[in-house]
């Protein structure tokens, strides 16, 4: 029997950079990541939209991997940048596929992006996978992880022709749980932070699309319950926040996992709480449960100061090397915070 290489060791915060709340901001705002050279196309979506996707590296024969972006991120953002310059390092091809209106131009439909879209990552992927002619790796980060694990779990044993393994960073597994957080305490910073993005975005569709939605809620909304509530939810066939909520989450979807996951969750996520998140019993065997008990919302810096994203990229990378299920057929590990 071929040995296994060791465990990949648990990521520790830096003594420098203590609490969930600093540990998300400085990976957001206070470590740029340098992207690297990208080659941008634009694709046409099969209902008459159209999305923006980065390549970078050689889209050659060998392995690919493709990341979705989180909430208003893009190929530009420094989780982003991380792993497409991890994956040139290890002669990869990486490909970051944006989100409706979230590759610098606004999109044409009514419609944008939201948490739970499994159909919109099914057809990027499998056209992904065919223009590489194999199945490819997908990294998934926050509200993209919770997207693609949608799709993983709809799609289950067929996913495997499209993707070899998969990888979600931080994803937002139960909404319900994650869009009230978002709204008490300090996590309103980041809702501001968001929404000072997403609602001039929102209220410029009704030049297109008048009387769409309520645009004094959406300018007033001063958190998710209510922005989703008044645009997310009935612009993509929701019949409010509560149900937008609850059929995009993902956890439901664990158990019917089939190709190789790994699902890394800080257990000091703002965004997340940690009595939300799965532990083995709710996940298939094919999934891998990591939950340190530092990193913030995709954090996960490390190193001296100022720090790298080098250990998650390790993680990632290491983790698509060998993802496959261990010894007993069961490929799922859980960390308690310590």
């Amino acid at each position: 029997m071929p040995l296994r290489p060791p465990a990949p060791a648990p990521y520790v915060a830096p003594w420098w950079l203590p609490g969930g709340h600093l540990q998300t901001i400085y990976a957001a705002l206070a470590r740029p990541e340098r992207p690297p050279p990208y080659r941008r196309e634009s694709w046409s979506t099969p209902d008459g939209d159209f999305i923006e996707v980065d390549w970078t590296g050689d889209p050659g024969p060998g392995p690919v991997v493709v990341l979705f972006h989180g909430l208003e991120g893009s190929s530009r953002s420094p989780y982003a940048a991380a792993v497409m310059r991890a994956a040139l390092t290890r002669g990869w091809c990486g490909v970051v596929p944006h989100f409706r209106g979230c590759g610098g131009r606004p999109n044409r439909l009514s419609r944008a992006y939201h948490s739970g879209d499994a159909d919109e990552i099914d057809w990027i992927l499998r056209r992904i996978a065919f223009l590489a002619g194999r199945p490819v790796c997908a990294v998934g980060v926050s509200l993209g992880g919770n997207a693609l694990l949608k799709w993983l779990g709809r799609e289950s044993g067929r996913a495997a022709d499209v993707v070899r393994s998969v990888a979600a960073v931080c994803p937002p597994l139960d909404l319900s749980r994650s869009g009230p957080a978002l709204g008490t305490g300090f996590n309103r910073i980041y809702s501001r932070h968001f929404l000072r993005t997403l609602k001039p975005k929102t209220l410029a569709k009704l030049r297109t699309f008048p009387g769409m939605f309520d645009a004094r809620r959406v300018a007033r909304a001063s958190d998710f319950e209510t922005f989703d509530d008044a645009y997310t939810a009935p612009a993509h066939g929701f019949a409010d926040v509560h149900d937008y909520w609850r059929r995009a989450s993902s956890k439901p979807d664990l158990p019917r996992i089939e190709v190789p996951t790994l699902i890394l969750s800080a257990r000091n996520d703002p965004f997340v709480p940690a009595d939300c998140l799965p532990v083995p019993a709710e996940v298939s065997r094919h999934v891998t449960l990591e939950q340190p008990a530092t990193g913030g919302h995709v954090g996960f810096v490390s190193g001296t100061f100022p720090g790298t994203l080098d250990w998650l990229t390790d993680r990632l990378f290491g983790f698509f090397d060998d993802g496959s299920p261990g010894e007993g057929g069961t490929a799922t590990r859980w960390s308690r915070a310590r």
